[in-house]
């Protein structure tokens, strides 16, 4: 059974955040938790140092066991998170922490009735652009939404839209593309 590697890092990665996640909402803790993720995802974003720990096989667990541990104590992380972190340090799944941290912060978002709309533009949303997407696409799905945006200049204009399995592409080179296949089917 051939089976990626993204598969198995969601399928651990989903016990991991569910015994994470439900330890924090019987302590009544999830607004710490959703501060904790915002903080460990914006340190996995920004070091690389940090990205080479969670899969650099010459550390040894106990080495990372101690990294994440001091790191984990440093960023003010709740002691569920901690320990899990420590724990996945031990089983030498540190690899899997990006996939839980996704999968956690889609937990806390269904928690409080939210979608994340990941949103790619040409260029960067204004504040208010990116609130008038929010209110439209609440109106639409029946839910809160966080938009998630990334800049990706080759569309030229326009914007890309995923909310759950729903996609909606208005980019210039969706258009052009289009375009090109319609021209191609004529000559």
């Amino acid at each position: 059974m051939d089976v990626s590697d993204s598969s198995i890092s969601s399928g651990i990665a989903e016990r991991y955040a569910t015994a994470v996640f439900e330890i924090v909402k019987e302590n009544n803790n999830l607004p710490r938790l959703e501060t904790n993720l915002n903080d460990l995802s914006a340190a996995l974003k920004d070091s690389d140092d940090l990205r080479e720990l969670l899969v650099n096989p010459v550390y040894t667990r106990e080495e990372q066991a101690d990294a994440i541990g001091a790191v984990a104590k440093a960023m003010g992380l709740i002691p569920a998170m901690q320990n899990v972190l420590g724990l996945m340090a031990s089983k030498r799944r540190l690899f899997v922490v990006p996939a839980l941290v996704r999968r956690l912060g889609e937990m806390l978002a269904d928690e409080k009735g939210e979608v994340t709309a990941e949103v790619q533009t040409a260029q960067p949303l204004t504040d208010e652009q990116s609130a008038n997407l929010a209110k439209t696409l609440k109106e639409k799905v029946g839910k809160d939404v966080k938009i998630n945006a990334t800049v990706d200049e080759s569309l030229i204009g326009g914007l890309i839209v995923k909310v759950g399995s729903k996609m909606i592409d208005t980019s210039v080179r969706s258009k052009l593309n289009s375009l090109q296949n319609a021209m191609k089917e004529v000559g």
